[in-house]
């Protein structure tokens, strides 16, 4: 039967949708600009090679956003004009929602939905995942191109200090579950195995075991959304430019 969602649950219900995706999966969403969190786990799915559909179609998508659509392999992206419908499945589920794939949208907007599952609505699903395609087959599909934004000589020079400060920076990290060494990154600080484990329930809050930073025990003081111990924050901004 389906099941009505408040902004708190088409949020939820979003995140397990993608996580539990292993053939295929479709978002389409008018306006397209992806939380951080979102893309951890779609970069998981285009490791496994899970065909993803992406469809929007009211605004232009920004370089930043069009390099990252770039790197996923799995991922192909299309235009839909005069799209309006909000929309979101993998094999087994479905989500009818106000909410935009768009990061200002889960954060800031009251938002509701409305959540299926094959298993017991199989006619409703079905007229979903029908529509969905059809969306898809209406669509243009875009090629993307890496892009970069215009730089005036000033910023070309400040750039070009900061790129050379970061590569004399670069360090390896450690998982902050495992202690494992793996590289730095704030935006993934598990490792690929404790994200598995991690993305089951996907708190950013849950107390984890070790600094990103340092690898020192953390007892807790660490998590997905903390990954550096407070006393390692100032040597880690001084060393990493963060």
């Amino acid at each position: 039967m389906a099941k009505f969602l408040d902004t708190t649950g088409v949020s939820y219900h979003l995140q397990q949708l993608i996580n539990k995706a292993n053939e295929k999966l479709v978002l389409i969403s008018p306006y397209l600009k992806i939380n951080d969190r979102i893309k951890q786990s779609l970069e998981d799915k285009n490791r496994l090679k899970i065909d993803i559909r992406v469809v929007y179609g009211k605004n232009e998508l920004q370089p930043e956003e069009n390099n990252w659509l770039k790197s996923m392999t799995s991922i192909r992206s299309s235009f839909c004009k005069d799209l309006h419908a909000k929309c979101y499945l993998n094999e087994n589920e479905a989500i009818i929602t106000s909410m935009n794939l768009y990061e200002f949208s889960q954060v800031n907007n009251n938002e509701m939905g409305i959540y299926i599952e094959k298993n017991s609505d199989p006619e409703l699903y079905k007229d979903i995942y029908e529509e969905a395609q059809r969306l898809i087959r209406i669509s243009d599909e875009i090629i993307v191109s890496v892009e970069k934004a215009e730089k005036t000589p000033t910023q070309e020079k400040q750039s070009s200090k900061n790129e050379t400060k970061t590569a004399d920076s670069k360090q390896n990290g450690f998982c902050i579950r495992t202690g494992t060494e793996i590289p730095f990154n704030l935006e993934k600080p598990l490792s690929y195995d404790a994200y598995k484990k991690w993305s089951e329930f996907s708190n950013p809050e849950y107390p984890e075991k070790f600094c990103h930073f340092s690898g020192d025990p953390s007892n807790g003081e660490t998590s997905v959304s903390k990954p550096i111990l407070k006393k390692h924050w100032k040597k880690a901004k001084e060393i990493l430019n963060l």
